[in-house]
C-alpha cells in the first residue's frame, strides 16, 4: 500500500479517536454539573423549609403579641363595667368585651394552627436534612467517579493528539492540508474504505470498475469522484 495512504489511514484513526474523546471530555463536565445541580436542589428544599419555619415563628410571635393586646383590652373594658352609669353604656361595654373575646378566640385558633404547622415543618426539615446528607454522600462519590473518568479521558486525549502530531509530520504539507480540508467538509471523515460491494464507505456511491482496479493496486492516492474522500481498498473477510 502507498506509504502516504497508510499515513492518511492512521491519521484518520487518530482523528476519529480524538473526536470520540473530545465528545466524552465535553460530556463528563456536564454530568458533574448535573450532580451538583441535583445537590443544590436538595439544599434549596432544606432552605425553603427553614425559611417557612422561620416565618412561622415570626407569625407565631406576632399572634402571641396580639393575644396580649386583646387580653389587655378586655381587662380595660371589664374595668369600665364598674364605671358606666347607664344600662345603655353597660350594654355597649359588654358588646365590646364579647367582640374582643371572639377576636381572642380566633387568634388562639390561629396560634394553635401555627404551632401545628411549626411541628410539621420541624419534621419536614429533619427529613429534608437527612435526604440532603444522603445526597451529599452519593454526590461526592458520583462526582469522584466522573472526575476520575474525565482525568483518564484527558490523559488519553493528550496522548492521541501527540501521536497524531508526530504521524502528521510524515505527510507533505499540501497533502496534510488537503486531508484536513476534506475532513472538515465531510463531517470528520476524510479517508474511506472500499470493499467487495465496490462502494465508497463515506458516501455509499459506487466506484467505477477502472477506478476500482487502480484502487486495488494502491500505487497512487485516489479520491472518490462523488465525495472527494481519499479511498483505500479493504479486503472483505471470507
Amino acid at each position: 500500500m502507498n506509504q502516504e495512504l497508510t499515513t492518511l489511514i492512521d491519521l484518520q484513526g487518530f482523528d476519529s479517536r480524538i473526536a470520540t474523546l473530545e465528545t466524552e471530555a465535553a460530556r463528563l463536565p456536564k454530568q458533574i454539573e448535573a450532580i451538583q445541580a441535583s445537590l443544590a436542589e436538595a439544599k434549596k428544599t432544606v432552605d425553603a423549609f427553614k425559611t417557612k419555619i422561620d416565618q412561622t415563628r415570626k407569625d407565631l410571635r406576632s399572634k402571641e403579641k396580639d393575644l396580649e393586646v386583646h387580653a389587655l383590652k378586655r381587662s380595660k373594658e371589664e374595668a369600665r363595667l364598674y364605671e358606666v352609669k347607664t344600662n345603655k353604656e353597660y350594654s355597649a361595654v359588654l358588646l365590646e368585651i364579647e367582640e374582643i373575646k371572639q377576636i381572642k378566640a380566633k387568634t388562639e385558633e390561629e396560634i394553635l394552627a401555627l404551632m401545628e404547622m411549626q411541628e410539621r415543618l420541624a419534621v419536614d426539615v429533619k427529613e429534608a436534612e437527612a435526604r440532603l446528607k444522603t445526597r451529599e454522600e452519593q454526590a461526592k462519590q458520583d462526582e469522584g467517579v466522573v472526575r476520575g473518568k474525565l482525568a483518564k479521558v484527558e490523559q488519553e486525549l493528550a496522548g492521541v493528539r501527540s501521536d497524531r502530531l508526530v504521524r502528521a509530520k510524515e505527510l507533505p504539507a499540501s497533502l496534510l492540508a488537503s486531508y484536513e480540508r476534506i475532513m472538515k467538509a465531510r463531517g470528520g471523515t476524510a479517508v474511506a474504505s472500499v470493499g467487495g460491494a465496490s462502494i465508497c464507505g463515506g458516501c455509499r456511491m459506487s466506484i467505477r470498475p477502472q477506478a476500482l482496479l487502480e484502487l486495488r493496486n494502491a500505487t497512487d492516492l485516489m479520491t472518490c469522484e462523488s465525495c472527494g474522500r481519499y479511498l483505500y481498498w479493504q479486503e472483505t473477510p471470507q
